[in-house]
């Protein structure tokens, strides 16, 4: 059993609020998360929105099935019924003690305004993500603390060769895929992915027409990830209307499949791109949309670059929501060429920046945009990291170094902590060993 790191993180949430909702892409592994909290509180209920009698019990008499599942309810994958979120503010209305219902979604309420809306200040949102490196090998990462630490990076090398580096950004984070032994087998389950996420997940969204112009339009943007999205040019490319584009990229946004990153500038480059890329949550799924499922296949150099950038971004990303530091991500890139692929800044205005860089060598040209970041911020800029898959690590002037990709999961990792069953009667921890 693989110990998921948010999992405190929504323990701490059950502790002081009403109602907690994880979500994340479908197959990230919530259920498996709230199933283990739940185990471990003693839930009164266990219900799954995915099966067909259950979600027409609820849509039948919403306000008797909810007030019908007891003190403390798991209620999995609630966007197949939005009107519970109606439901259950009336339900917490009338009684606000903490911990009552821990919910689980497959879309972000975020971007679902009315939803969101109706539970504010009485719900707590965790987003979790397929696996992170450290998750599957069993230790708590702890790199992006490190780069705002002030102190300089300890040595650091690499047993990893490059292919092996590479063979783990073609996979990505899906536990299923995980289990899956052969390329094939892995095929398969990517496509049995997509078909459900264009033909279930998103049909639950939104009454679309035109949902054949999806899977095209999933594959125009694997062949344009690690850039900016011109909406205009894929308009022109597909046929289809620029209203209609951006509807579809709201729905792949909301299911999980995209994630923004924003644009960073400040007074340092009036030239900086103000416009966000779009990039895959997993570097898996964008591997399997771009053909490419070994590090030697046909896809070739043009894939692995911005699989691998996609890989390192979304290990930061995971990582970064169980930091101390919490850092907001976000890109630097100029018109004139400057650029870094990550930003890290934290809430007192501390940057850390990340070049990524397939080859299994680097130089000083790669270091260009970091420098350009650190000359500019001074004292504001902590590090300066260009993760590369070689295997050793260099330091590369004043706070900036080159580092192995592994690096990433492996440097400031601590053992992953035991896991916690709750008291039904204290609510107080109690410790138990972690399951190997």
């Amino acid at each position: 059993m693989i110990t998921r790191h948010l999992a405190a993180a929504v323990n701490e949430a059950l502790g002081d609020t009403p109602v907690v909702l994880v979500n994340g892409p479908r197959q990230s592994g919530k259920s498996t998360l709230v199933q283990q909290v739940a185990a471990a509180r003693d839930a009164s209920a266990v219900v799954t929105l995915d099966d067909p009698a259950t979600l027409d019990a609820l849509r039948r008499d919403p306000v008797g099935f909810i007030g019908g599942l007891g003190p403390f309810a798991v209620i999995d994958e609630v966007q197949r019924a939005p009107e519970i979120f109606v439901v259950l503010k009336l339900e917490v209305d009338s009684n606000r003690r903490p911990g009552r219902f821990l919910l689980t979604g497959s879309a972000d309420v975020f971007l679902l305004p009315d939803l969101s809306d109706s539970l504010a200040g009485r719900m707590e949102i965790v987003t979790l993500w397929p696996l992170s490196q450290g998750e599957i090998e069993g230790v708590r990462e702890g790199f992006v603390d490190l780069l705002f630490a002030a102190v300089p990076l300890a040595p650091y090398r690499s047993d990893l060769g490059r292919d092996e580096v590479l063979r783990l950004a073609l996979r990505g984070g899906f536990p299923e895929v995980l289990t899956r032994a052969t390329d094939s087998a892995r095929r398969r389950w990517f496509d049995a992915y997509i078909t459900t996420l264009l033909y279930r997940d998103i049909r639950d969204l939104a009454s679309i027409e035109g949902l054949t112009q999806l899977p095209r339009l999933l594959q125009v943007l694997a062949t344009r990830a690690s850039s900016q999205v011109n909406a205009a040019d894929i308009s022109r490319t597909m046929g289809i209307p620029n209203t209609t584009l951006r509807r579809y990229i709201t729905l792949l946004t909301q299911t999980f499949t995209l994630q923004p990153l924003p644009a960073w500038s400040n007074s340092m480059d009036e030239q900086a791109v103000r416009s966000p890329r779009q990039s895959f949550s997993d570097s898996g799924l964008l591997a399997h949309l771009l053909g490419a499922s070994t590090p030697s296949s046909r896809a070739g150099p043009d894939a692995l670059g911005p699989v691998l950038e996609t890989f390192v971004l979304n290990e930061v990303r995971k990582q970064s929501a169980w930091s101390a530091v919490q850092p907001r991500l976000s890109f630097f890139r100029t018109h004139g060429g400057l650029e870094v692929d990550i930003i890290l800044q934290a809430r007192d205005g501390r940057l850390a920046g990340i070049e990524v860089k397939a080859a299994a060598s680097v130089g000083g040209s790669d270091f260009k945009g970091l420098e350009a970041l650190r000359d500019a911020l001074g004292d504001r800029f902590m590090a300066g990291v260009v993760c590369y898959t070689g295997s050793v690590g260099l330091p590369f002037g004043d706070r900036l170094w080159a580092l192995p990709i592994d690096a990433l999961w492996r440097m400031g990792a601590l053992a992953s902590p035991p896991v916690e069953k709750i008291s039904p009667l204290s609510g107080e921890m109690l410790t138990t060993q972690r399951p190997a």
